[in-house]
């Protein structure tokens, strides 16, 4: 599974690990993902991703994934969602 939030886009950033004598070494910053499950309340059925806390506040905002979901640009989402946007727009 990739390592991007699902509403937000967020993904791995590369940059240093600087030491104490500024040592420089690469190291991946990655985002704060969790496994939640919404419920749609249009299609009766629940959907499972991987979205980060600022996604989560993003949906809450929009008082829930449909409208979400429905008020979004489609350039803004992942081709998991757009799935979820054509469902809904049927």
């Amino acid at each position: 599974m990739a390592k991007y939030c699902q509403i937000t886009s967020k993904k791995p950033l590369v940059g240093n690990n600087v030491s104490h004598s500024k040592r420089r070494t690469k190291r991946v910053f990655e985002p704060n993902l969790h496994t939640t499950t919404f419920f749609s309340e249009i299609l009766n059925r629940s959907f499972s991703m991987r979205v980060c806390p600022q996604g989560l506040r993003t949906i809450d905002k929009h008082s829930g994934i449909d409208e979400y979901i429905k008020n979004s640009k489609d350039a803004n989402l992942s081709l998991e969602v757009k799935k979820i946007k054509r469902l809904i727009k049927k």
